[in-house]
């Protein structure tokens, strides 16, 4: 019986976490759905289902692809989903969407540009709505990523919100980062100043039918020329795309399986899934942290330290480790 199959009588049973972990891992699309709710949502149970699915994780193949607003993130994932497929691998999408102001829902959440793919039982698709967390993902993106390593896909895309200057976290959720670029946008200058020579694995120049798109590629590649790398460092490529008619993309997906191997050689795989889950620790911690501390500014004691600070008779400092109960060293 499936974990929602309904009781005699038309009423459905509630799934335990044990029935939908092992739902997810036979593939069930519901049981998938409702775990990455749950983690969505923080649901009481995230600690029992996080723990349950600890030991099927550290399989799937996590690639990030960000890139400014109509670069084609969604169509090069499109792309890259039907390679993969042909390739008979099994692949998850975390597609991270701006927020509604009103409902806090993804607001592109049809993901139309994906819809070749929605009824394709080795595909599964999920929009997250990024909630006001700035750095281009959603704050359940690592949660959910465990939740489609555990259910079984070989590969999993995680697509960000449009990035500016700032947004650049998925450099430490992936395995491998993708950015794309297109001609016409300034792309060149702009990712000098929003850092992503920095975190790139892989550069795409998408749109490559276009007018500027090898003088974007030349450029790329002169920026990248000048990094300092040690001696055996990885060398991020520069392809050219067209997403929408699909040529190319085999080369995107031959550099991805490239880097990949070079991760699993040198014990780069091993380093960059230590430090992603180091971060995502502290980040739980903090995020506890805060929550048993309260309300902060809500606490009275906070205007009498504030006055003090702004009339000179106190630092911010010690104010701060006041209001922590700390003492002043």
């Amino acid at each position: 019986m499936s974990p929602d199959a309904p009781r005699p009588g038309g009423r459905r049973r509630a799934a335990s976490v044990p029935d939908l972990v092992a739902a997810a891992r036979e593939g069930q699309p519901r049981a998938v759905a409702r775990l990455i709710s749950m983690v969505e949502d923080e649901s009481p149970a995230l600690r029992e289902v996080m723990a349950a699915l600890a030991p099927h994780t550290g399989r799937a193949q996590v690639v990030g692809l960000t890139g400014s607003p109509g670069v084609g993130k969604s169509t090069s994932t499109n792309a890259l989903v039907t390679r993969l497929r042909a390739a008979g691998k099994r692949v998850g999408v975390l597609a991270v969407d701006p927020s509604s102001p009103f409902s806090g829902g993804a607001l592109l959440g049809d993901r139309i540009r994906m819809s070749d793919h929605a009824s394709d039982a080795g595909v599964y698709i999920r929009s997250m709505a990024a909630r006001g967390h700035l750095g281009g993902l959603a704050w359940s993106t690592p949660q959910a990523i465990r939740v489609l390593d555990a259910a079984g896909c070989d590969v999993v895309l995680v697509e960000t919100v449009g990035v500016g200057q700032s947004e650049v976290e998925v450099a430490a959720r992936a395995d491998t980062t993708l950015v794309l670029l297109a001609p016409g946008m300034g792309d060149g200058i702009q990712a000098a100043k929003a850092g992503i020579l920095e975190i790139g694995d892989v550069y795409v120049v998408n749109k490559a039918d276009r007018d500027g798109a090898d003088q974007v590629r030349r450029d790329l590649r002169g920026m990248l020329s000048m990094a300092d790398r040690p001696a055996g460092a990885w060398r991020p490529p520069v392809v050219a795309t067209v997403a929408s008619s699909g040529d190319g993309v085999d080369e995107v997906v031959a550099e991805l399986d490239r880097h990949h191997a070079w991760l699993h050689e040198t014990g780069e795989l091993r380093r960059r899934r230590t430090r992603r889950a180091r971060e995502e620790v502290v980040a739980i911690a903090v995020t506890a942290l805060r929550r048993s501390w309260g309300d902060v500014d809500g606490r009275s004691e906070l205007d009498a330290l504030a006055e003090a600070v702004a009339a000179g008779e106190s630092d911010p400092y010690a104010a701060a480790d006041r209001l922590l109960g700390a003492p002043a060293p």
